[in-house]
């Protein structure tokens, strides 16, 4: 599965994320991951979006992206030269006989312990998604009861950034 990872600095305006959505589910792409939230410029919102190009070009996608009215710019972020990370809530089984298997696990993998109740700890994770992964797959014999994933967030490795101080959403209403 070949996977692509966007970075989109967005106005944050109301009915932004789903024109976005929508763009991609017209032109058949399966959207894997969408994180949004706020950035260092008031009113500029990022989109990270993890997408399956398997079969269609990427390309399409991002020219009909930048034809938005409220899309300011696109990048495309390669995992060698940018910092990718997830958080996950995990909701284990742990009994009196597995709880301290279950923490030495915790510690390992250096997630920590939100939740403690008699039949369960809720771990919190955070890191790559193959880090993630694997730490469900060690968790999983002990019984996984409730589980949730972040979408992945990413920004460029180094001094650049996809947005600069000088980027203000443009007023388009006049």
């Amino acid at each position: 599965m070949s996977r692509s990872t966007l970075s989109v600095l967005v106005e944050d305006k109301p009915g932004v994320l789903a024109r976005v959505a929508s763009l991609f589910s017209r032109r058949g792409f399966n959207i894997e991951s969408l994180a949004v939230g706020p950035t260092e410029i008031p009113d500029v919102s990022r989109m990270t979006i993890v997408v399956n190009v398997a079969d269609l070009p990427l390309e399409q996608v991002t020219k009909q992206l930048n034809k938005l009215i409220n899309v300011l710019k696109i990048v495309e972020l390669e995992p060698d030269s940018s910092v990718q990370r997830e958080i996950m809530l995990v909701k284990v089984k742990a009994d009196l006989d597995t709880r301290s298997h279950i923490l030495e696990t915790v510690q390992l993998f250096r997630a920590k312990v939100v939740d403690v109740a008699n039949d369960a700890v809720t771990i919190e994770a955070t890191g790559a998604h193959d880090k993630l992964e694997a730490l469900l797959r060690v968790l999983e014999p002990f019984g996984i009861k409730e589980l949730v994933k972040s979408g992945l967030v990413a920004m460029g490795r180094g001094p650049r950034s996809i947005s600069d101080r000088s980027l203000r959403p443009v007023d388009r209403t006049t």
